[in-house]
């Protein structure tokens, strides 16, 4: 008895070791990824289907314990490959895929914010005897040199000296600053600044409600160090405990607003040939912020507030006379740093925006309604999504991969689809407003300008979704999401997908 258990033992274990020496029988001949691996294109079988190469990255080590929901559609609409592609996710930053299409659909590629100077006082000699009412309608391409043109306009009606108040009206949109998800220590930063109807960029690149703090080198060892703002204001107040050191020895900066205020405390050591270090700092209550800065526009431009005056926030009376205006750039030259440079701000006012035009109130929740409403026209299943924000910054917003390639493909037959399409970042293109967050990735051919995605990264979440042509003319549209995934960055793995889509040639 025991020398038969014996034998049945040895029987299979030797079993177990000639099936694990022998080939399984129609098994491609793949080579699954260790967990310190990442997966290259040259490893699949060139032979093997879409389907079966696609599988063969997915199974990658660094994805367990996560989730990656991928669905890959032809011109025709139809699925050529899904893995959990009904599975609600977190888009990250391709949530801004959604509010793009909606804003174009909604807004219109040609919309423009406005800016308006309007007074309640009439002028006398050189004097403006009321109050001056800078009312802001959600533009959030406001920039100093802007504001330096409204006072130009100003001085040129023959005003001089105002007195009266000078009051910053951001009543368009409610008095709600920040989504409702948003992390609260990713309020002080660029990524997370606060959303005003009466707001101001630093530069180009349309981060609205920020300031551009910089810190250089100091002459001498034992000073602190220099800090310059940009554009220059008062409303800020720089708290700079930073010292400098000699040539040679480390940097070490850091540069933070507290909480609540806008107290901007700089700390840290700079040497001697040190480089700068610089930072967008949002301001808390970026109404008076870009209220601020106009003052040292008309101050600039020789015309100054006499009396009594307060600079202030209000609500311009309705029968308030408009002085001078500024309109934006359009919305289509508008999404090129939206989508290009994935910039959270914009993606948070086109939503409110898209709420006051629509429900005439500019607040989170209409707008994210009107998101939803585009969204299921073009074809996603309305009752399948969550949406919390117009950025992707939320980790709450769901949406499954399947439901990204349906809206992706359908918004092709839309009029304004050229524009939706140029905006987004391009694989491999190096300059900043056209490669964008893609420009150092897929640098080769074929995915080299051919791979045309927005990317999206939060805690845990790492998306791609987008157009890419194969090898031989097919027309794909994709979606990536990976979610839960700890550790490293996961975009070789997206990178590697996009590239087996623009390898691969279809069967005859």
């Amino acid at each position: 008895m025991l020398i038969g258990k014996k034998l049945k033992s040895l029987l299979l274990g030797f079993l177990i070791v000639v099936l694990a020496f022998s080939p399984i029988v129609g098994q491609n001949n793949f080579s699954t990824a260790n967990a310190s691996e990442e997966v290259t294109t040259n490893q699949l079988n060139e032979s093997a289907s879409l389907s079966e190469k696609l599988q063969e990255i997915l199974s990658d080590k660094r994805l367990n314990g996560a989730i990656a929901g991928v669905s890959v559609r032809n011109e025709m609409g139809e699925e050529l490959f899904e893995q959990y592609g009904d599975i609600r996710l977190h888009p990250a930053s391709n949530m801004k895929l959604l509010t793009s299409a909606a804003a174009l659909a909604t807004l219109g590629e040609d919309y423009k914010f406005t800016t308006e100077i309007l007074t309640d006082g009439r002028l006398a000699g050189k004097v403006l005897h009321g109050n001056v009412y800078m009312k802001g309608k959600g533009d959030p391409t406001l920039l100093k040199e802007d504001l330096d043109q409204l006072a130009s306009e100003l001085k040129a009606q023959g005003i001089h000296k105002i007195k009266g108040n000078l009051i910053g009206d951001d009543s368009w949109y409610d008095d709600v600053r920040l989504s409702m998800d948003l992390n609260w220590n990713d309020e002080p930063y660029y990524t997370g600044a606060q959303v005003s109807a009466l707001t101001i960029s630093p530069n180009e690149d349309y981060d609205s409600g920020t300031v551009i703090v910089e810190v250089s080198p100091s002459k001498k060892p034992g000073e602190t160090a220099q800090v310059t703002l940009s554009p220059e204001t008062d409303y800020v107040t720089i708290i700079n405990k930073t010292k400098m050191v000699p040539a040679g020895q480390a940097k070490s900066i850091s540069i933070e607003r507290e909480h609540g205020s806008n107290n901007i405390v700089i700390q840290g050591t700079m040497p001697l040939n040190g480089t700068n270090s610089r930072s967008w700092v949002a301001v808390w209550e970026p109404t008076m912020y870009a209220i601020d800065v106009f003052k040292k526009s008309l101050e600039e431009n020789g015309i100054k507030l006499i009396g009594n005056s307060k600079v202030e926030a209000g609500v311009t009376p309705p029968d308030a006379k408009i002085l001078t205006s500024r309109k934006s750039i359009e919305l289509k030259d508008l999404l090129i740093p939206f989508m290009k440079l994935s910039n959270n701000g914009l993606g948070e006012t086109l939503t409110k925006e898209m709420g006051k035009v629509v429900h005439d109130k500019g607040s989170w929740k209409e707008g994210l309604q009107v998101i939803h409403q585009v969204t299921t026209d073009l074809g996603v299943k309305g009752d399948t999504i969550l949406l919390r924000d117009g950025s992707g910054m939320s980790h709450k917003t769901l949406i499954p991969a399947t439901e990204f390639t349906k809206m992706l493909n359908n918004a092709k037959e839309e009029s304004w689809f050229s524009s939706f399409k140029k905006s987004l970042p391009i694989a491999g293109e190096p300059d900043r407003l056209v490669g964008g967050t893609l420009r150092t990735r897929m640098t080769q051919e074929p995915t080299k300008g051919n791979v045309t995605a927005k990317t999206g990264s939060i805690t845990g979440v790492t998306s791609l979704s987008g157009y890419v042509s194969s090898k031989d003319g097919e027309k794909l549209v994709f979606s990536i999401m990976i979610n839960n995934y700890l550790g490293s960055s996961l975009t070789s793995i997206e990178d590697a997908i996009a590239t087996v889509l623009a390898k691969h040639e279809f069967d005859e």
